[in-house]
């Protein structure tokens, strides 16, 4: 088993392994916060979930020992680590990708919540905490960023000890196609960029943030359309505000799983920082105005949601899509 935590990059990082031991003929299954992968299958793990309950999470590991796989890709949370949901659980290697700002409303602490995600490290024969980001040269869109080399750094570590070939491991960053909501374009033709990100935290989302801006043309704009999650760390909120201030031209702020929290009081701790913004508390019309105030050579990018599937109002979750909603705003106002 390889198990991969950290506050970022753990989704992309257990990914790109996967990927490097499937392309290396490894019987490879991989858990991650997009899905579970067994051969050609793909098990849909529930809302908002990264790390199984343990019973879950132990019928999953037999099944697919059963369907003769003899590597596991876990992708591992410091809720899953804190609630032992990883317990029995035989870790050859072990990688802590990052530890930022996050999760701090139930860890209670930044050293408790670092101590728990340090646990995985302790439980793996071949812990990995310092590498190296890549010397590779990176071609890949899907691959953008200077966080990503940090992340296809990790995945070398983790290769490295399974002693696989440089020619594999290139192949696999060359042909990556990416994770789902993680910088995923959106291309329909109109004439500017749009990105679905799951980024939800400060270190995240100015990393995104940072990489868009990097790329777009002078005197183009970076148009972003976020929000905080309810009930969740309400510290994160005016430091994301004010990193979207920062670095973005246009800034929309909109719901993100407000559970029973009220809106209000989300926007006022986001907009803390002061600064002008946009609050449209309707997630598709947020997105809708970002794409309209769009221009040739501008970027949209919305973050926070991802792959998700649903949203949560008050203790409904409901069907929703970030990559739907920006393929809808663009067919209403950029065609």
């Amino acid at each position: 088993m390889i198990g991969v935590t950290g506050t970022d990059g753990k989704t992309t990082t257990c990914h790109l392994i996967y990927e490097m031991l499937k392309a290396a003929g490894k019987k490879v299954a991989l858990v991650s916060t997009v899905a579970a992968y067994i051969g050609d299958e793909q098990i849909d793990t529930g809302f908002h979930v990264t790390t199984p309950d343990a019973k879950f999470l132990q019928l999953l590991i037999k099944r697919i020992v059963e369907t003769g796989m003899e590597y596991l890709v876990l992708e591992v949370t410091s809720h899953g680590l804190d609630q032992h949901r990883v317990l029995g659980c035989n870790f050859m290697v072990g990688v802590v990708t990052n530890i930022t700002h996050e999760h701090l409303d139930y860890h209670g602490s930044f050293a408790k919540y670092k101590a728990t995600k340090m646990k995985l490290l302790r439980m793996a024969k071949h812990p990995i905490f310092r590498y190296a980001k890549t010397r590779i040269k990176v071609t890949n869109p899907a691959l953008a960023g200077e966080y990503n080399k940090y992340n296809i750094g990790a995945a070398i570590a983790v290769a490295k000890i399974f002693n696989l070939q440089f020619s594999i491991i290139k192949k696999t960053i060359d042909n990556f196609a990416g994770v789902p909501g993680r910088m995923e374009e959106i291309k329909l033709g109109q004439p500017f960029r749009a990105i679905v990100d799951f980024a939800h935290t400060p270190n995240a989302l100015e990393q995104v943030l940072k990489t868009l801006s990097a790329q777009r043309s002078a005197h183009k704009k970076l148009i972003l359309a976020f929000g905080c999650a309810g009930l969740r760390d309400h510290t994160k909120r005016p430091m994301m505000g004010k990193i979207a201030r920062k670095l973005a031209d246009v800034v929309i702020v909109t719901a993100e799983d407000p559970r029973t929290e009220k809106l209000d009081d989300i926007y006022r701790q986001i907009t803390a920082v002061g600064g002008e913004v946009f609050r449209v508390d309707d997630r598709q019309l947020a997105i809708n105005k970002a794409v309209s105030l769009a221009k040739p050579g501008d970027i949209v990018v919305v973050t926070g949601k991802g792959h998700e599937k649903s949203m949560c109002f008050g203790t409904t979750e409901y069907p929703w899509s970030d990559r739907e909603a920006v393929i809808k705003a663009i067919g209403k106002y950029a065609n």
